[in-house]
């Protein structure tokens, strides 16, 4: 039994800590986009789930998102509710322009086994992992003995009346969206253009799925894959209005000791509109 919870709290942390793995996607849904008039309200669902805005799964925390309004200034999550498979909560929009609604995190994770091959996991589900604790919790010579270094992003945006782009400013912190293309203002038959970065550097090689709204009553996949340029940028197109979820994954050599690999993920939820 406790073997059982182990491994179901390692996969759980990975899930919540790093979307790298396959069998859970992390996603925040806003009921829509864009409202207009002096104020509005916008109902939210976050979770970690096994398929696309179907909470199956997991209710992530709200409590680990923030809010910015246009300005810049915090604004409070209201009427936040728990559930078994999914968060919500509420957003008042009370300042014309566009609201970010995300989560950003870096860790140091390592994994290993003990003389008796059972499989240990640090720093734990939704903690941040520091060198310093590192060298205090993990032992140096453990075997099969994998330190990473991650960060991770979750993001989607909200507009009262027309888009703005103060809230897409990049601060250098593992991988990163430029939205060359405003998230609130994508349309059909239109390019919507991303651009990647890594550490504040262009991140070529960013690998990106979109996946649009629906997918549990598709019979064939219409997943969306691709590569970014090598100046991290990627170039999209839809034909159906909707719903979508993005997720970049990056990864390369170029951590920082003790870990050997640093791995970022960015997932964003985007509406297209009908033109």
């Amino acid at each position: 039994m406790k073997k059982t919870l182990l491994i179901g709290a390692i996969a759980l942390a990975l899930a919540l800590a790093s979307p790298f793995s396959q069998a859970h996607r992390v996603w925040i849904k806003p009921s829509t986009t864009s409202v207009s008039g002096d104020s509005e309200w916008i109902t939210f669902d976050v979770a970690v789930a096994n398929g696309i805005f179907h909470p199956d799964h997991f209710a992530y925390p709200a409590e680990r998102l923030s809010v910015v309004s246009p300005s810049g200034e915090p604004v409070d999550i209201q009427n936040q509710q728990k559930l078994r498979y999914r968060s919500v909560f509420d957003v008042e929009l009370t300042q014309s322009g566009t609201y970010k609604v995300f989560n950003a995190s870096q860790s140091l994770v390592a994994f290993w086994k003990d003389e008796d091959g059972e499989r240990h996991f640090w720093p734990g589900r939704g903690k941040t992992g520091t060198v310093e604790e590192f060298y205090k919790a993990v032992p140096q010579d453990a075997n099969e003995l994998n330190v990473m270094q991650t960060a991770n992003r979750l993001e989607t945006y909200v507009t009262l009346g027309a888009p703005t782009a103060g809230n897409n400013k990049l601060n250098g912190q593992g991988l990163e969206l430029k939205a060359l293309t405003h998230p609130n203002d994508a349309y059909t038959g239109e390019p919507i253009d991303f651009q990647f970065f890594m550490s504040g550097n262009e991140a070529q090689g960013t690998k990106v799925i979109v996946v649009k709204d629906g997918e549990k009553y598709r019979d064939t996949t219409s997943d969306v894959e691709l590569v970014a340029d090598e100046q991290g940028k990627i170039s999209l197109q839809f034909d159906e209005p909707g719903m979508y979820w993005l997720e970049a994954e990056y990864e390369d050599d170029k951590a920082k000791a003790p870990a050997k690999k640093r791995r970022a993920s960015y997932v964003l939820v985007f509406e297209v509109l009908p033109l």
